[in-house]
């Protein structure tokens, strides 16, 4: 099981997939004290990304629109979307619930490439690792922000994906981001590691 809510991402006895299946009963496998456990920080890459597509979705489930520009409003999200408005699936206003990114490159390693509409992110970049700004603050065009922690897929993107992607999407989801300062995201724009 991956995500939260979970979803089955490898099941070599093909029950997730019969009909009425559900999970009953389970097991965490976790350090005991995640503080102590955690990986040392990896750099901040050295490339520079670019914007390859903007959209924003009005709420949880709604199609997403792709838009040219968007103004970012801090600790918020992009203007009109509902991680700004709190109509999204999760609670917003939590550290890394304003933006979520996805790699270009990832979209493009599915058959046929995911969609807005499947992988529900804001935007697609190119050209950066996404995983390795973690931790790291970064700016599209001018808008600061800071990397929060991986956007690891959950049920949610399968529910709205016409094809099973959540196993192929684990540590492969994205980027969510804390927006640091006020501005306007452009398609376009660089995505520059600030260290």
């Amino acid at each position: 099981m991956y995500g939260v809510p979970s979803g089955a991402a490898w099941d070599p006895t093909g029950v997730t997939g019969e009909p009425g299946w559900r999970l009953e009963d389970g097991f965490v496998i976790a350090a005991l004290d995640v503080a102590l456990a955690r990986p040392a920080l990896p750099s901040a890459p050295a490339s520079t990304g670019a914007v390859e597509g903007i959209w924003v979705a009005a709420s949880a489930g709604a199609t997403p629109n792709a838009v040219e520009s968007v103004r970012a409003l801090p600790g918020r999200g992009l203007q009109g979307d509902r991680h700004v408005t709190g109509h999204g699936t999760f609670p917003s206003g939590l550290p890394g619930s304003a933006l979520t990114l996805i790699a270009a490159e990832v979209c493009e390693s599915f058959s046929p490439p995911l969609d807005a509409a499947e992988h529900r992110r804001n935007v697609a970049t190119r050209g950066i690792d996404l995983n390795a700004l973690v931790g790291h603050e970064f700016t599209i065009g001018g808008v600061r922000c800071r990397g929060m922690r991986l956007c690891e897929p959950c049920t949610v993107v399968d529910r709205y994906a016409s094809r099973p992607v959540l196993r192929a999407l684990v540590h492969r989801g994205g980027l969510r981001a804390d927006i640091l300062e006020d501005g306007v995201l452009r398609i376009g724009d660089p995505l520059r590691p600030l260290g």
